[in-house]
């Protein structure tokens, strides 16, 4: 069976992901240990019984979900399912590189560590924050982030849906913005909780840091197409797909375009693969009719499976 696969990015871990999988499938058994050994401590049982506040910083929460979601892809490989086409949100986009070959599971553990760790240090180094932006018109987004780089840098991070953006920079020009959002009818401003301005120009160090580490990195074509975060096109290409991940975790996300050009590839039914539900819930908010089902436990598991022709459970 051949189906989109979406995978989530940062804010979707929580304490307990990937335990019923473990106890239940040996594919995402051995997903889960093999992180263990390549990176040298325990991620499993940080996954499992965390506590959540080490579990959502950036050098943890990156890899723990990464794994997560391969964990889910073996088992649904094992099954007969496969990609036809796939994207990743912001560090999904790694996920979604292993799902089309295109990078080692290994690699991809030891490449999120690394950019986790990079991004923390550039949120020391030059402190932002970010902004979650609902119901706002986009002239008045744009309006309010032109006016707020007086006070230092406000860029638009994520393209998240028509109606949801996320605002990223410096902590003085995010505020003014949704001061200004706020009294332009947004429905709905939120500062969130995070350790820098992620997908703005304040993580530029990171991204030249994480280019040299990339260039270590093996990086093939991808069996199938790849929509990239950075400019939300297909890709298969290896250079390409190298240079777009240097580029992207100073880039905007763009999601919502990146939905409609993985909808335009007509991959039959969607899947978010991995922890939590965001992105069903963007996929309904970007086109109604759009059908995806999240799979991130055993219970959505063994429901997903129960609907293909042979199903088996995976006991």
């Amino acid at each position: 069976m051949r189906v989109g696969m979406l995978f989530p990015g940062q804010g979707s871990q929580a304490v307990g992901m990937g335990a019923d999988l473990v106890e239940t499938f040996p594919e995402a058994r051995a997903v889960f240990q093999r992180a263990d050994e390549v990176l040298g401590f325990e991620l499993a049982a940080l996954c499992f019984r965390g506590p959540i506040d080490t579990l959502t910083e950036t050098r943890n929460a990156q890899p723990a979900l990464l794994v997560h979601s391969v964990a889910v892809l073996r088992v649904l490989e094992a099954r007969g399912v496969a990609p036809s086409v796939v994207a990743g949100h912001s560090l999904g986009e790694y996920s979604a590189l292993v799902a089309a070959g295109a990078l080692q599971f290994e690699d991809a553990v030891r490449i999120v560590r690394r950019r986790g760790e990079l991004m923390f240090a550039s949120g020391l180094e030059q402190p932002g924050t970010m902004a979650a932006v609902i119901g706002a018109a986009p002239e008045a987004v744009e309006a309010a982030c032109a006016a707020a780089r007086a006070h230092g840098v406000c860029d638009v991070a994520n393209y998240n849906a028509p109606d949801q953006v996320v605002l990223s920079g410096s902590v003085a020009a995010i505020e003014d913005a949704m001061a200004r959002l706020e009294g332009h009818g947004a429905k709905m401003v939120k500062r969130l909780n995070v350790s820098g301005a992620f997908h703005s120009e304040l993580m530029q160090s990171a991204a030249a840091s994480l280019a040299e580490f990339l260039d270590g990195i093996a990086v093939r074509d991808a069996q199938v197409p790849v929509v990239a975060n950075v400019t939300a096109r297909p890709v298969t290409e290896a250079a390409l797909l190298r240079e777009l991940l240097k580029r992207q975790i100073a880039s905007p996300v763009r999601w919502d375009e990146s939905v409609r050009a993985v909808r335009a590839l007509d991959p039959g039914p969607l899947l978010e693969v991995g922890a939590g539900s965001v992105l069903k819930g963007l996929a309904r908010r970007i086109d109604r009719e759009a059908v995806c089902t999240a799979i991130g436990d055993r219970a959505g598991l063994d429901a997903f499976l129960k609907t293909l022709p042979s199903a088996s459970g995976g006991r």
